[in-house]
């Protein structure tokens, strides 16, 4: 039997099996090509959509990369393996330039143009706490993405760090999750029960836009839950696209040029159970985490960012009801998404911006849990208060258009739907997760780092 299929994103990918009346070979797919300069826009209404930003020619990033390299320093716009930046010098000197009626510089924006958050270093004695990775010139793309001149990865902006920092301030309790998700409403889930009830045995390719349109006005629009973190700020937006872009590669949406199975790819109708409802999440990869003996130094190591799925069901009124299970085709497709993640991460950006975010805040939990804050007296005056330095300047997401794609193969009919992010730094940092620093490795890069030759201005070194 040759099998047809729908695919709906959301929240998680909702399946029911119906029987059409032709049996026919169709494909009516319509994918999009994942872009380097694709992102997301907010609207007057807190809609959140995808956009797509041309530039054949290729002369509108040529003029950009141009721009950027006039304005950026010699020293700055060289390529560092380990650029090293204080926090407490950097928060003294975005300060002096708000004190001086003037705006934080573009380096102090994009963190010197660090890529990566490698080490989380303190120094008591000079009151200094350092993070340091990798690090070249940067360029904004069309879609406003800050990258690398040279690799394309995206750069550290400050605005994400200070979230991170605030959810494991030095004073205060300790944010314990940050999280998002896509939730289809439970009327929209009615609504679309209802719908396919309706359509029956008439689910035939020759109807496959009246069926693609019914499946989008009756979910309507999904909702958008951010916790942990403010929902009007870059870091939220980060997480939410990341999320919705993850569920548009798993039902064959979005093609990024990596060579991996979707979801859909992966999945059989036949062996789908009705209404089954399949949730997928980004969690950090716990094991990422190696920290000196001292405990003064810490690395983060690996992609630090996982896929993970679990079953839901659905019932008739839209009610999701926990399964418990995850079946072949999901733990399928999540291992993939995970093994394949440092080349998703070179193909679409977001992902690498999410294992930032994730980065962060492992490295902000362990900040927070050394109390490195009381070790160098550091306080965050400025980067811990949102009237003093405003990082809550975006426009929330609230909701997500519901989009649809349809494959026929046969007489099946098969709904998906759209996970979330899902981030607790601190089980990072619980012992069993630790990595051991057997070869002193970690501490050596520490006492490798001079601080008394920094001038008093100095907040950045290589």
């Amino acid at each position: 039997m040759i099998l047809r299929r729908i695919s709906v994103t959301g929240l998680s990918l909702l399946f029911v099996s119906l029987t059409a009346t032709l049996l026919q070979a169709q494909n009516t797919t319509t994918t999009t090509t994942t872009s380097n300069v694709a992102g997301v826009e907010v609207d007057a209404d807190g809609v959140l959509r995808m956009h797509m930003f041309v530039d054949r020619s290729g002369a509108l990033t040529r003029s950009s990369i141009e721009a950027s390299l006039r304005s950026i320093s010699a020293d700055l716009a060289r390529s560092s393996n380990l650029r090293k930046v204080s926090l407490n010098r950097l928060e003294t000197a975005v300060a002096a330039r708000i004190a001086a009626g003037e705006t934080p510089t573009e380096a102090m924006r994009y963190l010197a143009g660090l890529q990566r958050i490698q080490y989380v270093f303190v120094y008591p004695e000079t009151g200094d706490i350092v993070v340091a990775g990798p690090a070249e010139a940067w360029a904004s793309d069309l879609s406003g993405r800050v990258r690398g001149i040279g690799t394309g990865a995206p750069v550290i902006e400050l605005q994400d760090l200070i979230v991170a920092l605030r959810a494991f301030p030095p004073a205060g309790k300790e944010t314990p999750v940050i999280r998002c998700s896509i939730d289809p409403t439970k009327e929209g889930l009615a609504n679309m029960q209802q719908f396919l009830v309706r359509l029956g045995s008439r689910a035939t390719p020759n109807k496959t836009r009246f069926i693609v349109d019914g499946l989008r006005k009756s979910l309507g629009l999904q909702n958008v839950t951010i916790g942990g973190v403010p929902a009007d700020t870059h870091f939220a937006k980060i997480l939410v696209e990341a999320d919705y872009r993850m569920k548009l590669i798993g039902i064959g949406l979005e093609r990024t040029g990596v060579r991996m199975k979707s979801y859909v790819d992966l999945a059989s109708p036949t062996s789908v159970a009705r209404n089954a409802m399949q949730r997928w999440y980004f969690v950090p990869d716990y094991e990422c985490v190696r920290v000196s003996e001292d405990e003064l130094a810490m690395q983060l190591v690996g992609n630090s960012v996982k896929l993970v799925g679990a079953d839901e069901m659905v019932a008739a009124d839209g009610t999701r009801v926990n399964a418990g299970l995850v079946d072949t085709a999901g733990k399928r497709f999540v291992q993939g998404f995970t093994d394949k993640y440092p080349e998703l991460a070179k193909a679409v950006p977001v992902y690498a911006q999410l294992r930032n975010l994730i980065d962060m805040s492992v490295a902000a939990a362990y900040i927070q849990r050394q109390d490195f804050y009381s070790q160098v007296g550091w306080s965050m005056e400025l980067f811990g208060n949102e009237d003093a330095f405003s990082v809550q300047t975006g426009k929330a997401p609230q909701r997500v258009e519901t989009a649809v794609s349809a494959v026929w193969r046969g007489n099946r009919l098969m709904t998906p739907i759209g996970g979330g992010v899902n981030i607790q730094p601190r089980l990072a940092l619980n012992s069993s997760n630790l990595l051991q620093d057997e070869q002193g490795m970690v501490k050596k890069q520490r006492d490798d780092i001079k601080l008394d030759h920094l001038k008093a201005d100095q907040w950045w070194w290589d």
